[in-house]
């Protein structure tokens, strides 16, 4: 007796498996490759401003050089008194006095009258001196980083001849031979003109960098010129390291002011300034060393704000600087 055995189900005769499906409301759809964007945009110059409004030594030296930048455009504002025009030999070195806080020099000129009005002079000539080695130091360093070969090896070995002369020795140079012409340019000129070498060497460094970057090779692709390419994409985005040199300098450049004038081959006498006044108290540093120090602690005062500037705007756009915070 045969048994004939059913024929096997199909699959799709096979009764469906229910599935659970949750209902919509009670479920939160969220895009699972969707890319995290930032809320706010960002670059270096940003990321640079977020930072340095953190810092406290900025604000700091920000409004240490906004009272200088002050003093030196609107001096009648700090002081009523003639620091010229008020001189008595009567008065040689006295004390504080009524209306003369700090005393009188040699001449009986009012100190404090002195220093506010001699801002003027060292701060011009630290800004001369410093926008003038800017200058410089773009144009040789941007061509020399940029366009390389012949014209790299030519402008970098001026660059080295003027490095290895000391700019102090340089401005003492020229400063004896141009003495009958001593001014706030000349002084200016004579101290831009060799101390422009550093940033000519920080800004070819960057720019050998920068010049490798994707978006500077598709600019070549496309057919843009050379030298258009530095003005618009290599030149701004190398210039961070150009910005804090500066500011730096601005500080050296007060300085070597203050040296030659020390010296007596800076500005000339009838000229104020805090180099100058600094010369003519040296005499007199046992008798009335105020005459000396209260000039000496405002150069030292304007000179370390620029440099504690410097210094916070160095570490704010150096972006493994402000992780290490």
């Amino acid at each position: 007796m045969s048994h004939d055995a059913p024929p096997p189900a199909l699959a799709s005769d096979a009764p469906a498996a229910e599935h659970y499906v949750a209902p919509e409301d009670e479920v939160e759809l969220t895009p699972v490759d969707a890319a995290v964007v930032a809320d706010r945009p960002s670059n270096l110059w940003l990321d640079a401003w977020r930072d340095l409004r953190r810092r406290p030594l900025f604000w700091f030296s920000a409004a240490l050089i906004a009272v200088i930048l002050a003093v030196a455009l609107l001096p009648g504002l700090f002081t009523q008194a003639d620091p010229n025009a008020g001189c008595q030999l009567a008065d040689s070195n006295r004390g504080p006095a009524p209306g003369h806080p700090l005393g009188y020099t040699k001449q009986g000129c009012d100190i404090y009258a002195r220093i506010i009005y001699g801002t003027a002079t060292s701060l011009s000539v630290g800004l001369i001196s410093t926008v003038l080695m800017a200058v410089i130091g773009i144009v040789f360093g941007a061509f020399a980083g940029y366009y390389g070969g012949w014209l790299d090896s030519v402008l970098s070995r001026i660059g080295d001849i003027f490095f290895s002369i000391p700019y102090i020795l340089a401005a003492v140079l020229i400063m004896s031979v141009f003495a009958r012409y001593a001014n706030v340019w000349v002084i200016s000129l004579a101290i831009g003109i060799f101390a422009w070498p550093a940033t000519a060497r920080v800004l070819r460094a960057e720019i050998l960098r920068v010049k490798t970057a994707d978006y500077v090779m598709a600019s070549e692709a496309l057919g843009v010129s050379r030298f258009r390419i530095l003005l618009r994409h290599v030149l701004p985005n190398s210039i961070a390291p150009v910005i804090v040199v500066t500011t730096l300098s601005l500080g050296g450049a007060i300085v070597a002011e203050a040296t030659l004038s020390f010296l007596g081959v800076g500005l000339p006498s009838d000229v104020m300034s805090w180099g100058n006044d600094i010369n003519q108290a040296q005499s007199d540093l046992r008798t009335a060393p105020q005459t000396l120090i209260y000039p000496s602690i405002a150069l030292s005062v304007t000179v370390l704000s620029f440099i504690m500037l410097g210094e916070v705007v160095r570490d704010a756009l150096d972006p493994k600087a402000r992780a290490r915070r």
